[in-house]
């Protein structure tokens, strides 16, 4: 056998070498920068569905695959530039505010199950919501607060705690099944935070949606609680049906009303609009101080709740982390650009018109897993499309910020729903199957854009 010359060697790295080039020179194919997350919804739910158990799947691990597989088809660019733009995803400043919120949050609700805040209040919720209102009166307590602080995250914060300690009081007295199930307490607390978070005139998604449509708050408002009004009372109909049927009432225990303190400040601090982040680093202290003045809290023990608190944290600070680093590489390959361009391509009549709009900030918050900024990236085109066809901005701006939150609620990677899982114990998965209020929120939506509803 003859020894291939030099020649033809090199003549044919060259020719890989050009042919590779020109692929990488050409613009990503739309449905291969948005494969990653196919990637990692394949490996978590064929995974989860293939072992039957969805808490024997982490989901950072599922986020890890699916974050490689993005910078392995990222084109034209080293590794280091790849690494580089995923960086850049998982430093963004919202994806650190919100890893600032998890850990403050971890050290308060750890340091608040320590001096017995969490046990004080659930005795009083007990109390004051016994039986059969027990569901109804959690679903409409969180709507309530998230309507007046605009934040769901600061509700779950608030309430998941709670509502886990409600659930493991329904199990000790014999309850059993999904109604007295950790995922499906919290699920009612979920639902009601994204009720305020897509109502409040305080909320940044309210604040978007109207900025970006040119229409007043007090229009959106009117424009939305038609829609969403009669899903949150029929949700909440539903939660004293479901409560009926629960025979099993937990004793509420003695109350130290002292305790109360800590959850009563963060609520009424978070209501006056000051900063989540500000509101439980004050709620942090608050509990050191009752802590050491009755005795439950002593300077190590206080250190090491907060050091549990921010360690049963991690696992959500790696996925924040891992979801920001992949989606940037979504957008910088162009999967948000394929989106719209794909959703605006065959736009026909209003109702096609309110569908593309709903489909647009539906993708986009897949893509950006923040609700806010699926409203930002999208409000402009939303607009224009709005003149275009003549539709009613109220309704626009209703349209982008209760379709956000719908998806925003039933995505696993979402910040709500990785705080929710992280304070209660149970995994994202289990509680999206309990989450109520989003799907009907989404029907009525639904309804309201088929039927052209409320009239201009």
């Amino acid at each position: 056998m003859g020894i291939i010359p030099n020649r033809y060697i090199n003549d044919l790295l060259k020719g890989v070498k050009k042919k590779w080039a020109a692929y990488e020179a050409r613009p990503m194919n739309g449905w291969l920068a948005l494969s990653p997350l196919l990637v990692f919804l394949c490996v978590y739910l064929v995974s989860s569905i293939v072992v039957g158990d969805f808490y024997a799947i982490p989901i950072s691990a599922a986020f890890l695959i699916a974050s490689i597989y993005a910078v392995i088809i990222c084109r034209g660019k080293t590794l280091e530039q790849r690494i580089a733009i995923f960086s850049e995803g998982a430093g963004n400043k919202n994806v650190l505010l919100m890893i600032w919120i998890f850990v403050l949050a971890g050290a308060f609700a750890a340091t608040a199950k320590e001096i017995g805040a969490i046990d004080a209040t659930v005795n009083l919720a007990l109390r004051i919501l016994p039986g059969r209102l027990l569901y109804a009166g959690l679903f409409l307590a969180a709507c309530f607060i998230s309507m007046s602080i605009g934040t769901s995250v600061g509700t779950i914060v608030a309430l998941v705690p709670v509502a886990a300690g409600i659930a493991e009081e329904l199990a000790l007295t014999g309850a059993s099944g999904v109604l007295s199930s950790t995922p499906f307490i919290t699920a009612i607390i979920v639902g009601g935070a994204f009720f305020g978070d897509n109502l409040s005139f305080i909320s940044d998604t309210t604040i978007a949606a109207t900025r970006t449509q040119g229409c007043s708050m007090s229009d959106k408002f009117k424009a939305n609680i038609r829609i969403t009004g009669p899903a949150a009372i029929i949700v909440a109909i539903l939660y004293i049906i479901l409560g009926s049927s629960v025979y099993v009432t937990p004793e509420a225990g003695p109350i130290d009303w002292i305790l109360l303190v800590p959850y009563i400040l963060v609520i009424v601090l978070a209501v006056s609009g000051i900063n989540v982040a500000a509101v439980l680093t004050i709620g942090l202290f608050v509990n050191a101080i009752i802590g050491f003045l009755n005795g439950s809290l002593g300077w190590t023990s206080f250190l090491t709740s907060v050091g549990d608190g921010i360690s049963g944290m991690g696992d959500l600070i790696i996925v924040t982390m891992l979801a920001g680093g992949m989606l940037e590489l979504i957008r910088a390959n162009g999967g948000l650009d394929f989106i719209v361009s794909g959703m605006t391509r065959k736009i026909s009549g209003k109702r096609g018109a309110e569908l593309s709009i709903a489909g647009l900030v539906s993708l986009a918050n897949l893509c950006t897993a923040n609700n806010t900024i699926a409203i930002i990236t999208t409000g402009g085109i939303a607009k224009d499309i709005t003149k275009k066809y003549g539709l009613d901005p109220r309704k626009s701006a209703s349209i982008l910020d209760t379709f956000s939150c719908l998806i925003q609620g039933i995505i696993p990677y979402g910040a709500q729903l990785l705080m929710a899982a992280g304070l209660s114990g149970a995994s994202s998965i289990s509680i999206i199957g309990y989450l109520y209020y989003p799907f009907v929120m989404g029907t009525f939506a639904l309804i309201a854009i088929f039927l052209r509803l409320p009239r201009k």
